[in-house]
C-alpha cells in the first residue's frame, strides 16, 4: 500500500514563474529526481515526489519537507493511488516529471544475454509506467491548463534513445519509446480535440492542440492551447544510475546532478512563459527543439 508524507512546504525564496507551481516528480529520492525537488521547493512550487523505499522518503520529505509518495511507477496498482495522493496533496497539478528510470540488467549486457524480465523491468519503469501516470493525471493537467496557468509534462530523456550503444539495448530502446511516446501524445490529442482529456481517467478537461520540431534528438512538443510535452536529455550526469552503468567513470568529467536539474526548470519555465503568453492572446516565439545536453544520462 502507497503511503504518503505531507509536511507542509517552506515559503518561496523569490517569486517567479516557478513559484506556486503544483509539481509532481518520479524517483525523487536520488541523483536527479532528488535535485529537481531540492530545487523546486527552494524556488517556491509545492512538491510531491514518488518513490519506492520509505525511509528514503521519509528522510527526504524531512530534509525538503516537499510531499512524498510511496509507490512504484512499474507496478500497475500503484499508479492511480499515486495519482490521487498528488492531486490530493497539491490540489491540482502543473507539471508532471517522468523522471524514475532502470537500467534493465545491471552490470549492463548485451540483448543476446539480456534476461526478458530485465527487459520488461526496464519498459515498466521508463516505458509503461510514465504512460499510465501521465495518462491518470491527463485530466488535471487540462484542468490546469484551462486555467491560464499553463501545464508541462517532462519526460526525462536520453542519447541512449537516439544512439545505439552495446549493452543499453533494455534502457536505449525504453527511452526511445517514451521519447516517441511523447511526441505521439499530442499528435493525438490534436487529432481529436476533445475526445482525449474529456475522456481522462478520474479527471476531466480539454485537450491542447501542438507543433512538434522533427529535427533532432531532443523533442518540444507545444500544446498550442496550454498543455507542453518535453523529452530532454538532462547529460551525463554524476548518479548512482550513472555509477551503476558505468562503475568506472570520473565522477569529476560528469554534470552535477543540480546544474541538470537548474537546466530542466529553465526548459519547464520558458515553456509555461509562452504557454501563457497564448493563453492571454500574446503572440509567443515558438521554440524549437531545447537540447539540455547530448551525452547519455
Amino acid at each position: 500500500m502507497a503511503g504518503t508524507y505531507n509536511l507542509e512546504a517552506p515559503g518561496p525564496d523569490r517569486s517567479d514563474t516557478i513559484a506556486g507551481l503544483r509539481v509532481a516528480i518520479t524517483g525523487g529520492t536520488s541523483g536527479l529526481g532528488l535535485a529537481l525537488v531540492h530545487e523546486l521547493v527552494a524556488r517556491g512550487a509545492r512538491v510531491a515526489f514518488v518513490a519506492r523505499d520509505r525511509d528514503r522518503v521519509e528522510r527526504v520529505t524531512a530534509a525538503t519537507r516537499a510531499h512524498g509518495i510511496v509507490g512504484d511507477v512499474a507496478r500497475k496498482d500503484d499508479i492511480h493511488p499515486i495519482a490521487l495522493q498528488a492531486i490530493g496533496l497539491l490540489g491540482g497539478l502543473d507539471v508532471l516529471i517522468n523522471n524514475a528510470s532502470s537500467l534493465g540488467p545491471v552490470p549492463l549486457r548485451q540483448l543476446g544475454d539480456t534476461d526478458c524480465e530485465d527487459l520488461e523491468l526496464a519498459l515498466s519503469t521508463n516505458l509503461v509506467g510514465p504512460f499510465r501516470l501521465t495518462r491518470a493525471l491527463l485530466g488535471a493537467l487540462c484542468a490546469s491548463a484551462r486555467e491560464g496557468r499553463g501545464a508541462v509534462v517532462l519526460n526525462v530523456s536520453s542519447d541512449a534513445a537516439i544512439n545505439a550503444y552495446p549493452g543499453w539495448g533494455a534502457y536505449g530502446a525504453s527511452k526511445a519509446a517514451l521519447h516517441h511516446l511523447s511526441r505521439i501524445w499530442q499528435e493525438e490529442m490534436r487529432a481529436t480535440e476533445p475526445y482525449h482529456c474529456a475522456g481522462a481517467p478520474a479527471f476531466g478537461g480539454s485537450a491542447a492542440a501542438e507543433f512538434s520540431d522533427e529535427a533532432a534528438s531532443v523533442g518540444v512538443h507545444q500544446g498550442m492551447q496550454g498543455v507542453r510535452f518535453l523529452s530532454l536529455d538532462p547529460g551525463d550526469m554524476d548518479t548512482p544510475l550513472h555509477a551503476l552503468a558505468v562503475p568506472d567513470a570520473e565522477p569529476a568529467t560528469l554534470k552535477h546532478p543540480a546544474d541538470a536539474a537548474r537546466e530542466l526548470i529553465g526548459a519547464i519555465e520558458r515553456a509555461l512563459l509562452d504557454l501563457r503568453s497564448s493563453a492571454q492572446g500574446r503572440p509567443c516565439e515558438s521554440r524549437g527543439v531545447e537540447a539540455v545536453a547530448t551525452a547519455c544520462a
